[in-house]
């Protein structure tokens, strides 16, 4: 177990790089910051040299790999860090300098326990891009194909497990000390923030993602997921088909190679909602770098270490809630909030209708290009307080992914209305799963799958409570006292007789000297 004096140096070395770029000065500034975490800020700034405007990105830059997946996470969490540090932290890019390639040829020449001439046949040593968990080559496997192979960094795993440890540590101490800190709940952010990580640290489970939103995606026209070379594939090296395309930032190259931007952008919206509301499975980050349109207008996704899962009662909820906001049913949506257990029901729902209208109303008539789905998140965050509504952790992906689609949406054709664009799919998803013949068609399987359980049930019964069998019951038997049993009986007994002498004689005692007048 890390010693706690380890956890506060680090916390104290990452604080003074914070500090330096400015970015603790929102943090000291804001009423809910608990006081013993101001004055430690203090403590740790003492003597640093702070820069004027808070740059919240390039601290975490500075600080190392983990900070800097940490504050991916956080720019998901307006309701957190502040709408200004959040915005700042969406512009925190995943690069670092690369690893060496002899460090690289070990790492995959030790995995697979064979030269990587066995595996490829040519190995770019230039890495075509170098994140903070790992970096990516091109090549070329033995038997003619173009892939892209993904390596981990050497001993990332180990500087992750340490970082991790030490957040842990910290959003302990400062949920504990309640107030708005303990509803903003800390620790799970956290617990959230590990099991992401963890699946990208672990390459196998990133390809098997990739390979399950492939499966979820067929049949959806001009979208594609590379297909994973699973014999060159283990848990520090994945290797998938390589992608030849245009990145989907680059509009000026799309629209000279033909390709339609304003129907890219619908398809991208699209394939979105087909992710998250219909599989309950979608790629978390979908920013322009994993993004390419290949030459017959395919889009391409690639790097799938970050995915969202949510439940089918989830994506009920949250289908109605999106389609409720773009029509204007601000009851409908507040009743959902409710129903989700969101707000507590000690809120008054009409109250919390009023404060979604607040929102809504004021982007309503307005011209397409000022409709944000960004601007909506933000101001559902601002109400979150008024209301006590915890972080719902399943949504912080979703709704992070949901800004980044809108801002690439919206790249490629800037009159977008993301509302329009979504209400079709949402409302035929809603028909479909929430009309009457879904319901009955839900009522028909859970009785069928109820009823198929009975017979598991009746003999999980009898484990418990076995037949009497074809032998007689036996007749009933005296009880018999064993030796050692008797023996133990006896020494208690004995043991108390001779406390009761003992109080006995003491009380005769004291008696005896009272009544002698040697004791008063």
């Amino acid at each position: 177990m890390t010693r706690p004096a380890t956890h506060i140096w680090r916390l104290g070395r990452w604080a003074r790089i914070l500090a330096r770029h400015g970015a603790l000065r929102g943090i000291q500034n804001d009423p809910n910051t608990p006081a013993p975490v101001k004055r430690l800020i203090g403590l740790f700034s003492i003597g640093t040299i702070k820069s004027r405007e808070p740059d919240y990105a390039g601290a975490f830059r500075d600080i190392g790999p983990a900070a800097i997946k940490l504050g991916q996470t956080l720019a998901t969490r307006p309701d957190l860090v502040g709408e200004d540090a959040a915005r700042n932290l969406l512009k925190l890019q995943d690069d670092l300098p690369p690893v060496g390639f002899e460090h690289i040829r070990q790492s995959i020449e030790a995995s697979f326990e064979q030269p990587l001439e066995a595996l490829y046949s040519e190995f770019d040593p230039e890495p075509i891009g170098a994140a903070s968990i790992a970096q990516v080559h091109r090549a070329v496997a033995t038997e003619g194909r173009e892939v892209a192979v993904k390596v981990l960094r050497p001993g990332v795993r180990e500087q992750f497990a340490r970082d991790i440890d030490t957040y842990e540590w910290a959003a302990a101490h400062v949920e504990a000390m309640g107030g708005e800190a303990a509803r903003l709940r800390p620790r799970l952010v956290i617990a959230n923030f590990k099991r992401w990580t963890a699946r990208e640290l672990d390459l196998r489970r990133e390809a098997a993602s990739a390979s399950e939103l492939a499966e979820h995606m067929v049949g959806t026209p001009g979208y594609e997921i590379p297909g994973i070379d699973w014999d060159r594939t283990n848990g520090r090296v994945m290797t998938i088909d390589w992608i030849d395309g245009i990145k989907i930032s680059n509009t000026e190259a799309l629209k000279a190679a033909g390709h339609d931007t304003a129907e890219l952008a619908n398809r991208l919206v699209l394939a979105f909602l087909k992710q998250a509301i219909a599989a309950g499975f979608f790629h978390a980050d979908m920013h322009q770098g994993n993004l390419f349109v290949k030459a017959d207008g395919t889009i391409a996704a690639i790097d799938f270490g970050i995915m969202g899962r949510i439940d089918r009662q989830a994506r009920m909820w949250l289908a109605e809630i999106l389609y409720g906001l773009t029509t204007g049913n601000y009851k409908r949506v507040a009743e959902i909030h409710f129903e989700a257990q969101y707000v507590p029901s000690y809120h008054n729902v009409d109250e919390f209708a009023t404060a979604l209208r607040a929102v809504g109303e004021p982007m309503r008539g307005k011209p397409v290009s000022e409709l944000s789905v960004g601007q909506m998140l933000d101001g559902l965050f601002a109400i979150t307080r008024d209301f006590d509504m915890q972080t719902q952790p399943h949504l912080l992906l979703l709704q992070k992914t949901m800004v980044m689609v809108e801002g690439i949406a919206t790249q490629l054709n800037p009159q977008i209305n993301m509302w329009d664009t979504s209400a079709p799919y949402v409302r035929s998803w809603i028909r479909d799963e929430l009309g009457p013949e879904a319901a009955i068609a839900d009522r028909i399987r859970t009785d069928t799958e109820t009823l198929l359980r009975i017979p598991d049930l009746v003999r999980r019964i009898e484990d418990r409570f076995p037949p009497k069998g074809g032998a007689p019951e036996p007749p009933p038997l005296p009880d018999v006292e064993l030796v050692w049993e008797r023996r133990a009986r006896k020494q208690e007994r004995r043991g108390v007789l001779g406390y009761l002498l003992v109080a006995a004689g003491a009380g005769l005692a004291g008696w005896a000297a009272a009544t002698q007048g040697w004791i008063g």
